[in-house]
């Protein structure tokens, strides 16, 4: 199982749009060059996520993008429904009709975990995490590169 460059790309973005959001709207140029990805597919992504809600797109010179809520409020959960759809391992974790062996496959249960642990963990996370997470990285590299490591 393989998350899309759709989910990964619009995960940063998102967080690229979290650690740069204060008094004025972050435009998806910025965030295209800070995050290495195309403007054009980036738009593309980003689409999804102002039509749910999660980003509020501002047109015009002083135009740009911003959070429609708290980054502590949008969980890695829902921007990975949004982008991904649901994740399961086999089609028939989520769709038993899918295959005549669900009733006794003892393999079918073991992906409904995996699946389990995987929205679990993705439930548990928010963009407010991740940023924590990211300026902690941030410190130890800096951190590393002081002493000459």
């Amino acid at each position: 199982m393989k998350l899309s460059t759709r989910t990964r790309y619009g995960t940063r973005a998102l967080l690229d749009l979290a650690r740069h959001q204060g008094d004025k709207l972050v435009q998806l140029k910025d965030i295209a060059r800070r995050q290495n990805i195309s403007l054009h597919y980036l738009e593309h992504i980003i689409a999804p996520l102002v039509g749910a809600g999660i980003v509020r797109s501002t047109r015009g010179a002083r135009g740009g993008l911003q959070l429609t809520r708290r980054p502590g409020e949008i969980k890695l959960s829902e921007v990975v429904q949004l982008l991904e759809g649901t994740i399961t391992p086999v089609d028939c974790v989520i769709d038993p009709e899918s295959c005549t062996r669900s009733g006794f496959c003892v393999t079918r249960e073991v992906w409904g975990e995996m699946k389990k642990a995987i929205d679990n963990t993705l439930k548990a996370i928010t963009l407010q995490d991740l940023v924590e997470r990211e300026k902690g990285k941030e410190q130890s590299v800096g951190v590393r590169s002081q002493s000459g490591i």
